[in-house]
């Protein structure tokens, strides 16, 4: 009888727990998406689209390193939903402005909050803080379950060496092509970092990425059984020591048993998933900029987007000069005039101006008269950027922003941070803000992907996390550079601009390939080269390749420096992860359409945005005949539009047309 009473105890609190969890579920404006929240013992959340489980339920949790768990015995103070129709201006983007609208659940706790969104094209969530004092996030539970083993798109940390912990691994550039394999055959030991892809079926896709990256830890994910892709954290670093390349990096040499350190109410990051149906609708998606923290610059009317002539991609090679080419005045006022005359608006100095190895950006080598220079630039209404290693501009930062501000600089060109631990993060937002502070642009690279501070910070006019252009410089000749060009309009460039550094005059087809340091060349034709500047978006564009190469091919010049870096209005015409995209683009009454395959060549058929009336003139810069052999090889004739069009590709190729 005993026995018995005990197992009707154990039911009915069995019984008891079960009625404890509840569920909420909020749907996209359109009805298409639906979101489920399910808390009590635990709070999870599941997706579905279409009436299909994209994600099934995944935990969701912050551990305190005082022990308490926001996450865990949940019980809900209040619960609200709002919807949100509005249109927020979005400058120096691929759009004039973009639609906001979504559904928002947000659920209060005890000393916490958690929102949700659900938008007609993805679903986000976040922790918000509402704890008084200070306190530290010992770690975040951030888990994707899915239904079954799909396959990932991803991009793993490069360099990386079996049993490298992952410590060790936090330390990278956030630069790697994508590999693609089924969750099973992950390696559990590797971070991948974000945004990466999942497919979850029917054509579905999923891009995985996170906004608001501020004072806090970036997201890696590492494949764990049953289908899931876990959340993990770089620690807060507890020393760091001068170290890594020219001793312009910090090295971190003991972290703390926590992540972050946190202060009062605060929000944390937006745990982002974009969804689509199919390719093209994911390389539309604008949730990276719609859930950033508005503008905290009031006037930005001084940022001036544009194109930059680079010097140290071509290694500074020119010829038909009566001086020695190299990190000099003369060489730099060579770089201005060609700037000039092709009305590109800046000219960078890169790594080499000042002295090497003293992490100090106030010691000018001899050879550079910086005043000089930014003074001959002005004459010619051409910007100078200036290079910065991250210690050297870390260690002295108000001074050196200021200094080079009075002396007329116009930016940074930030690099080598090669982390994002919390400590870097800060980095990034105090980066942003000083240079705000002296109107000056800011152009991160050795960065992770941009989270939102392109919207935060509109002077922060690029990212690179991005294995881009610069890497056909020393990468092996089995590197798919013509894939990964196919990849990036629907992975990283989900989570926005990026500092690809395309323009190369040097174009190698297929088995042509190698790597020359002081000569470069590109994988594929001109005309992909061309088409990059449209496919991918940059709002500071370099111009990678030499002058001398430039004034050799005058009409890729033309066409090159007449593009514009933000746009008024963007549409994906058609494309497939990997295989080939088209997208056009608008500037005022110009219309430019861009596209790119991988080594496959391919006839592709797109249709035109109804803007564009048929019958209009249009200047179209195709594959020649022996582009598959010659990758130089183009042709540059007169088109009239139709309302669908078909253009050939070459293996590696690519088409730009101006209408």
């Amino acid at each position: 009888m005993k026995k018995l009473l005990s197992l009707l105890v154990l039911a009915l609190l069995s019984l008891s727990v079960m009625a404890a969890d509840k569920t909420t579920t909020i749907t996209s404006p359109d009805g298409k998406i639906s979101v489920a929240v399910n808390y009590g013992l635990s709070l999870t959340y599941s997706i579905t689209m279409d009436g299909k489980t994209v994600l099934a339920p995944s935990p969701m949790a912050m551990t305190l390193a005082n022990g308490t768990v926001w996450g865990e015995n949940c019980k809900v103070k209040k619960t609200s939903v709002r919807k949100v129709n509005t249109t927020i201006d979005s400058p120096f983007t691929r759009q004039a402005t973009m639609p906001d609208v979504f559904t928002e659940l947000t659920l209060q706790f005890r000393g916490y909050n958690l929102e949700v969104r659900a938008y007609n094209d993805g679903v986000a969530y976040r922790f918000v803080s509402t704890t008084k004092g200070k306190y530290e996030v010992k770690n975040e539970t951030v888990a994707y379950n899915f239904p079954t083993d799909q396959t990932v798109i991803n991009p793993y940390i490069r360099d990386y060496k079996k049993g490298k912990t992952y410590q060790q691994q936090y330390y990278n550039s956030f630069e790697n092509t994508y590999t693609t394999q089924p969750i099973s055959q992950m390696d559990q030991q590797r971070l991948s970092f974000l945004p990466l892809i999942v497919n979850v079926g029917e054509g579905k896709r999923m891009c995985i990425t996170e906004v608001n990256l501020e004072s806090y830890p970036g997201l890696y994910l590492a494949a764990r059984e049953g289908n899931q892709l876990c959340g993990v954290n770089a620690p807060y670093p507890k020393t760091v020591r001068q170290g890594g390349h020219n001793m312009l990096q910090g090295e971190v040499q003991e972290v703390e048993d926590y992540i972050a350190k946190a202060e009062g109410p605060r929000s944390f990051p937006w745990r982002v998933a974009m969804l689509s149906r199919n390719d093209k609708e994911l390389a539309a998606n604008n949730l990276s900029y719609l859930l950033a923290t508005p503008s905290r610059v009031t006037d930005i009317s001084w940022i001036r987007p544009g194109k930059v002539a680079w010097d140290w991609w071509n290694d500074w090679n020119i010829k038909d000069v009566d001086f020695r080419a190299g990190v000099n005045t003369e060489t730099y006022k060579y770089y201005i005039d060609f700037a000039s005359k092709n009305h590109i608006e800046y000219v960078i100095l890169d790594e080499g101006w000042a002295v090497n190895k003293k992490a100090d950006l106030l010691q000018i080598i001899p050879e550079i008269n910086l005043q000089e220079i930014i003074d001959y630039g002005k004459q010619r209404n051409v910007g100078i950027i200036l290079w910065a290693g991250y210690y050297a501009f870390n260690r002295d930062m108000e001074n050196v922003v200021k200094h080079f501000a009075e002396m007329g600089v116009k930016g940074f060109k930030i690099d080598f941070m090669d982390r994002d631990d919390q400590q870097m993060t800060e980095f990034y937002y105090r980066a942003a803000q000083t240079c705000a502070k002296y109107h000056m642009l800011a152009d991160f690279h050795g960065a992770f992907k941009p989270s939102g501070l392109v919207r935060t910070y509109p002077n922060v006019i690029n990212f690179e996390g991005v294995a881009g252009l610069e890497n056909m410089k020393w990468a092996s000749a089995d590197v798919d550079q013509m894939e990964y060009d196919c990849q990036l309009p629907f992975i990283r460039q989900a989570a926005g601009p990026m500092d690809y550094t395309q323009g190369a005059m040097i174009n190698a087809a297929r088995g042509n390939y190698r790597a020359v340091n002081s000569e470069p060349m590109s994988q594929g034709t001109r005309c992909h080269q061309l088409a990059l500047y449209i496919t991918l978006e940059s709002p500071l564009n370099m111009l990678c390749d030499s002058p001398t190469n430039y004034l050799a091919n005058p009409e890729c010049t033309e066409a090159i420096a007449a593009i514009p870096t933000v746009w008024d209005e963007t549409h994906v015409l058609c494309g497939e992860i990997g295989k080939y995209v088209v997208t056009a683009r608008r500037k005022g009454n110009t219309w430019y359409v861009g596209g790119t395959t991988n080594w496959d060549a391919r006839d592709i058929t797109f249709t035109l945005p109804e803007g564009i009336a048929a019958g209009k003139q249009a200047v179209l810069f195709r594959d020649g005949i022996n582009a598959d052999r010659k990758g130089e090889d183009y042709k540059r004739e007169t088109v009239t539009t139709q309302s669908t069009m078909t253009v050939h590709l070459a293996p590696g190729g690519g088409f730009l047309m101006k209408i």
